[in-house]
């Protein structure tokens, strides 16, 4: 499970979004407008959908999303919730523990 926390500026107060999943974050987001998909590759973030590439510095990670394994702990996966220079904003998915092909070293 993860929680999300978010200061709410008219009431002053923290709001909490309880994820059980991963998919009910990225729903969420989702309907918060955070349509676009990200992917990082060996030179830059690249847009699964519209194929636009960024550079790191071009884009703000606004939220992240941890989740553990349920079995195992160690199989973690974060969803970042990112907005681009240009407005775009998205989500990435990246996963520690198991193999991927994205760059960690452009995501830090």
């Amino acid at each position: 499970m993860c929680v999300e926390k978010l200061y709410n500026i008219k009431t002053g107060k923290m709001n909490s979004n309880n994820f059980d999943t991963l998919s009910l974050a990225v729903n969420s987001l989702t309907m918060k407008g955070y349509t676009e998909d990200f992917k990082a590759e060996e030179n830059c973030i690249k847009e699964l959908y519209s194929k636009n590439e960024y550079q790191p510095e071009a884009l703000k990670i606004v939220n992240s999303y941890r989740f553990e394994g349920m079995t195992n702990p160690e199989d973690e996966t974060v969803l970042f919730a990112i907005v681009a220079n240009d407005g775009t904003k998205g989500t990435l998915v990246m996963s520690y523990s198991a193999e991927h092909s994205q760059s960690i070293e452009l995501i830090k």
